[in-house]
């Protein structure tokens, strides 16, 4: 528990007064470790929510929210009504040792706030299931045009590049969450250099060995360069528009 404790005092210390009043937010820990509480010393195991006040680790009990429920998160819509109905609440916080930061798990609130709120979702839950499906609509029509604009964009720069291979260049390099060069804001602006790296490695994976190469010698660099030549020769033959 001691490195645990440490890490929460740490990270959660008061820090200066907000420029408008709002409620301070009270925050139960999700433990890693086994110990005891400091005033009633009942036993903690890994996974128990505990509450630390200064020096102090305590039990809900103890901490006077032994009442209180836990309600994962998941459901924004569920959450925002409970918390909005309980007056006495706690964000639960576990630490991940892979972003090495503290994140919300779900909060605890009074059992009555998340009957109330689980009412209200029931009883609206066709309209927001309608604007979920016309806010994805909207949001998928957003990235058809996207990825049309960076295909188009890709044959004026690479006149030679067939029209549906510019396409699969697109959709790869702009498949969200992965990171590639088109979920970055210079290819978003149509900068033709990041375009132009997409293009680059498209033709280094599809029309060069660089691929075979790689898992052979596990080494990337030395690939690269293998397969430069090909890759430089398709690149030409791409940005010709007469090809």
């Amino acid at each position: 528990m001691g490195g645990d404790q440490q890490r929460m005092r740490g990270s959660f210390q008061a820090g200066p007064a907000p420029e408008s009043p709002r409620l301070r937010e009270v925050a139960v820990f999700i433990t890693r470790r086994e110990g005891e509480c400091a005033e009633c010393g009942r036993a903690f195991r890994g996974g128990d929510l505990i509450r630390v006040e200064g020096q102090k680790t305590l039990c809900l009990d103890c901490a006077d929210l032994g009442d209180l429920e836990y309600l994962p998160r998941g459901n924004t819509a569920l959450t925002r009504r409970a918390t909005k109905y309980s007056a006495l609440r706690a964000v639960v916080l576990r630490w991940s040792s892979i972003r090495r930061r503290y994140e919300r798990q779900g909060i605890l609130v009074a059992p009555e706030a998340i009957v109330r709120a689980e009412g209200e979702c029931a009883a609206d839950a066709g309209v927001r299931e309608r604007q979920r499906v016309r806010a994805a609509a909207v949001r998928e029509a957003d990235e058809s045009a996207y990825v049309a604009s960076v295909a188009a964009t890709i044959r004026t720069l690479f006149p030679g590049c067939p029209e549906e291979e510019a396409r699969r260049i697109a959709a790869w390099t702009c498949r969200k969450n992965s990171g590639r060069v088109g979920r970055s804001a210079a290819a978003k602006e149509l900068d033709p250099r990041a375009l132009r790296l997409a293009v680059v490695a498209h033709i280094r994976h599809e029309h060069t060995k660089y691929d075979t190469l790689l898992m052979e010698s596990d080494d990337r660099e030395a690939s690269r360069q293998a397969v430069w030549p090909e890759t430089l020769r398709v690149v030409s033959k791409w940005e010709s528009p007469g090809s």
